[in-house]
């Protein structure tokens, strides 16, 4: 990315080279690639510097809005400070409720352990309808897979800040676990 600074402002961003006019001059957009720092910056075309400071995962966090600066003869690309998402349920004055993290995250669990019993479920039926019961392997790994997803959700519910929650999903070690866990295999 580059900024076009005239009389020491950013008056222009460009995402990708793309030809331009300054002043009476027409311009390339091989200007962006094939001239070298200082020919850019003597026609006032300065390469941004990108400064993810404030920039936190979009899971967990509202970005604030991009800043351009220029100083010091450097165009920065900064944001502003990030806001956490909300960890529980809001409702507005009209009723309406969004939901929260730690809810979205409990019905991810619950879709996963859903899917995961979902090929073990048959067993379960024909038992139901008077046929041979379910091995007991597969009623472990069922129970297992109910505990687990009990575990995780509960492990949601006990974060006090978006950090925590995010803290997780975080792997780390040798081998690499995550505090949330792994499910059980059949």
């Amino acid at each position: 990315m580059w900024a076009l600074v005239e009389d020491n402002n950013i008056t222009k961003i460009f995402n990708r080279p793309k030809a331009f006019r300054l002043g009476d001059n027409q311009y390339s957009s091989s200007v962006f690639t094939l001239w070298s720092i200082e020919e850019k910056e003597a026609i006032g075309i300065y390469e941004l510097v990108i400064d993810n400071t404030n920039l936190k995962d979009k899971e967990y966090y509202i970005n604030g809005s991009e800043t351009f600066t220029f100083a010091d003869g450097v165009a920065t690309k900064a944001f502003e400070t990030a806001t956490a998402k909300s960890l529980d349920d809001t409702t507005d004055e009209d009723g309406n409720t969004t939901r929260g993290l730690k809810y979205n995250h409990k019905e991810v669990i619950n879709q996963q352990a859903a899917g995961l019993l979902q090929p073990t479920d048959w067993y379960v039926l024909r038992a139901t309808d008077g046929g041979t019961a379910v091995p007991a392997n597969v009623a472990t790994y069922r129970a297992a897979i109910r505990t687990k997803a009990n575990e995780m959700c509960d492990a949601i519910d006990a974060v006090a800040d978006v950090d925590a929650l995010a803290a997780l999903y975080e792997y780390s070690g040798d081998p690499l676990t995550r505090p949330l866990g792994e499910w059980p295999i059949l």
